[in-house]
């Protein structure tokens, strides 16, 4: 059987030496090129079965339209390519734009290797490319199959593992797109940042203000380490000038510090989180801030509290606890803790399960509100 052949341009060296490396391992037929100019020689002579092309080169470096430009060429030369763009968290807007335009999926740099190999894959086995060039689909079909990937990217593929630590966490939308986010962001050596996120709203709209939120925090992510209360009014200010406090935001940022086994958060109007403690008690992270992007005077605070082995922490958006079943009585706080002391010495990702599956258990059938369940292990 003949290896999928793919076309990768790029106009930096280092990552197409890189890419060629890692795609040849995964068992791909790799051509570079350093241009869109040899880009699109490449298609003119060569038959490929997949695409992954940069959306910034040399001459524009930061709109895009060069990477653009190529993407429409390329469909010009072969329309059922299926072409992947690169773009940095920055930029995302950039992709957005490529997937309306016809790209069936994009991958962030600096992009995770099975990431980057699974989306490939993907992108071969034909999911979402039909639709991406389909002249039957309708406008609101491809805006809203682009929102699903964008999200989808947004999210983290896998929790981090830390000696002392064991992480897990789910989303799940009511609707095609949502305005729940988490998020495991690798700070430094034994420092891990969590956080959950809950936009005001539903749909394409709160899709929005949560990609602009991830992209905020991923760029600002720096700033978690050593300043929390600075990096929230930097958040707001963002916010603010982006949706004029037409969407705010509920926002729990924690950082983990492996060396003291402590976590020092903010939680900018966010359900509190329940830390549930090796010997059976419970501690509420009650709120330490308003919510993100509706006010201009913001104040936020910071808490720091241990996390010991045996501990579990648990942080949710509203829609786990206000789900609500045929009597209209909620799901609530007490029906939270029966699900986490059933025993909390199993995986991260059971404790997860366990939560969504007795959420989903009390839910009327129109029970309709996106859920996030987060959840850190002290080990």
């Amino acid at each position: 059987m003949a290896l999928p052949r793919v076309l990768v341009a790029d106009d930096q060296p280092d990552v197409l030496v890189a890419l060629k490396l890692l795609l040849r391992l995964e068992g791909f037929a790799v051509e570079t090129a350093a241009s869109p100019q040899e880009a699109v020689r490449a298609v003119d002579t060569n038959r490929f079965d997949a695409a992954l092309i940069d959306l910034n080169y040399t001459r524009d470096t930061t709109s895009g339209g060069e990477g653009l430009d190529l993407l429409a060429t390329l469909h010009a030369r072969d329309a059922s390519l299926p072409v992947v763009v690169m773009t940095a968290w920055g930029s995302i807007g950039l992709a957005v734009e490529a997937m309306r335009r016809g790209a069936v999926d994009f991958v962030t740099k600096p992009w995770h290797n099975d990431q980057l190999v699974s989306t490939l894959r993907a992108c071969l086995n034909g999911r979402g490319a039909m639709l991406a060039r389909s002249p039957l689909a309708t406008v609101e079909q491809k805006d809203l199959w682009v929102a699903r990937a964008v999200q989808e990217r947004l999210l983290p593929r896998q929790a981090p593992r830390l000696a002392t630590l064991r992480c897990a966490a789910r989303c799940e939308e009511s609707g095609a797109v949502g305005g729940d986010f988490y998020d495991f962001l690798d700070l430094a050596p034994g420092r891990l940042g969590l956080v959950v996120a809950d936009v005001c709203g539903k749909g394409v709209p709160a899709a929005i203000v949560m990609a602009h939120l991830s992209a905020a925090l991923r760029s600002l992510a720096p700033e978690m380490q050593h300043d929390l209360p600075g990096l929230t009014r930097r958040l707001n200010a963002l916010l603010l000038a982006a949706t004029a406090g037409q969407h705010y935001v509920t926002l729990f940022l924690a950082v983990y510090d492996e060396t003291r086994r402590a976590l020092r958060y903010a939680n900018c109007g966010h359900v509190p989180p329940a830390l549930l403690r090796a010997g059976g008690q419970v501690e509420w992270l009650l709120p330490t801030a308003p919510v993100v992007g509706l006010l201009d005077a913001f104040a936020c605070q910071h808490q720091e509290i241990a996390l010991d082995a045996g501990d579990t922490l648990v942080a949710y958006t509203d829609g786990l606890t206000e789900t609500r079943d045929r009597a209209n009585d909620e799901f609530g706080a007490e029906r939270l803790l029966a699900s986490l002391q059933e025993g909390t010495d199993v995986a991260a990702e059971t404790l997860v399960a366990r939560l969504m599956d007795a959420r989903r258990s009390f839910a009327a059938s129109d029970e309709r509100d996106d859920v996030t369940v987060l959840v850190a292990q002290g080990r």
